[in-house]
């Protein structure tokens, strides 16, 4: 089965071999993965590569975060888990209906202690 990692900053000029190249000097690479606009079939820039071992997945970050792959240094950490899901407010605490991203202002009024 192996270990994913993911890794970004990639250009859109490398392609999956490139990528298995890279990788496979740390160790055996399971299977690559670029992802790709379905809209305009273009690399978004990132991708995700298994290796065979979890030790094999902690050297390929450990070395090639920060590795140079064609014009860009490229992102290499440990690949978010399947059913990975972000957590917080929707818009992230923003409001949303004036379009413009403002933030909320607080409608609770400060409580005067003691008098």
């Amino acid at each position: 089965m192996g270990i994913e990692v993911y890794v970004g900053q990639i250009s859109g000029s490398v392609n999956e071999d490139e990528l298995r190249k890279l990788f496979s000097v740390v160790g055996t690479v399971a299977s690559v993965h670029l992802v790709i606009d379905p809209v305009s079939g273009e690399s978004r820039g990132c991708g995700y590569v298994r290796m065979s071992t979890e030790e094999e997945a902690r050297e390929a970050i450990d070395l090639l975060n920060g590795a140079k792959l064609g014009d860009r240094q490229i992102v290499v950490k440990n690949a978010p888990p399947k059913n990975f899901v972000k957590q917080g407010p929707p818009g992230g605490g923003r409001d949303t209906r004036s379009g413009r991203g403002e933030r909320q202002q607080s409608t609770t009024k400060p409580v005067k202690k003691g008098h």
